[in-house]
């Protein structure tokens, strides 16, 4: 049973990581929020930590790449948006 649980959540967390990409870009697409906002950051965060686990399991190393630059890109976003919100 713990094997199988183990084997399933890679998956899981890929998905998970997918859902929060697309859930990010449609709400930027459709003005719900913007790129300004700590909600589209931690979205893309979430998105890149699901796919970047998901890929390393699978070894699909461009997408671990891709997906953990993905990461700290928003991260560093987020950091910004963290030190403009103290300034102010």
């Amino acid at each position: 049973m713990h094997l199988l649980w183990m084997n399933s959540i890679y998956p899981i967390l890929g998905w998970a990581g997918a859902l929060a990409y697309l859930l990010a870009y449609l709400l930027l697409s459709v003005n719900k929020i913007n790129a300004q906002q700590l909600i589209y950051h931690a979205l893309n965060v979430i998105g890149a930590l699901g796919l970047t686990i998901n890929s390393l399991y699978y070894a699909d190393l461009p997408n671990v790449v891709v997906n953990f630059l993905w990461g700290l890109i928003a991260i560093s976003a987020s950091v910004v948006l963290f030190r403009k919100k103290k300034q102010n």
